[in-house]
């Protein structure tokens, strides 16, 4: 397969254009298969070869001045300090306090999100499932930053939509348990089962 452009979309948001953040579409890259065509996950089972092609596509499509933190992903809570630990952390989230340093997380229905202050001098991101949204990932990685929440902006990228994402009751038990005004963020579907509006989740955290 032939590579095309790599794309992707970036947010709007009152931060200093010191914190460049995208989130790539699936187009531009060479893996074929379940995995087409810009897969950047190495534990999905897509070749190796493929996945480190992509990756140099993406860094030099978008000019990222250097290689991204990957994680090794587990829908857990723990965040990654970019400049400490292994190269490939078990984490779903990690943060970055100097230039140059690009950090990243991997979602397909999950929620990716960005947080930064306004002067651009420290950056997070999570990856925020129905599991690590209901551990405090978020709320891990805004005390990672140690910066006061009320000087945070946060991003919240593309993700599944409430009229997709549906969960037992159990899940939906555990969120009423322990976020309160969370409710409207549910609604019954056809099935028996709930439909889940995870920016609404998001949000309330």
């Amino acid at each position: 397969m032939t590579a095309t452009a790599v794309g992707w979309v970036a947010p709007d948001w009152p931060v200093s254009e010191r914190v460049r953040v995208l989130s790539t579409l699936r187009g531009g890259g060479v893996s074929e298969g379940p995995y087409a065509s810009l897969n950047l996950a190495g534990h999905v089972g897509d070749r190796a070869e493929a996945v480190r092609a992509n990756r140099l596509l993406l860094r030099e499509a978008a000019h990222l001045p250097a290689e991204p933190l990957w994680l090794e992903q587990v829908h857990g809570i723990a965040v990654a300090r970019h400049d400490a630990g292994p190269p490939e952390p078990r984490a779903d989230a990690s943060v970055a306090f100097a230039p140059g340093q690009v950090c990243a997380v991997m979602t397909a229905d999950c929620l990716p999100v960005v947080f930064a202050d306004r002067a651009g001098t420290r950056v997070g991101v999570a990856h925020a499932g129905w599991r690590g949204l209901l551990g405090g990932v978020l709320q891990a990685t805004v005390a990672a930053l140690e910066a006061p929440p009320s000087g945070l902006h946060a991003w919240l990228g593309p993700a599944i939509g409430p009229g997709a994402f549906e969960v037992g009751a159990e899940v939906r038990d555990q969120y009423l348990a322990c976020l309160p005004g969370c409710e409207s963020c549910f609604r019954p579907n056809e099935r028996g089962r709930w439909l889940a509006d995870i920016y609404g989740l998001a949000r309330l955290q």
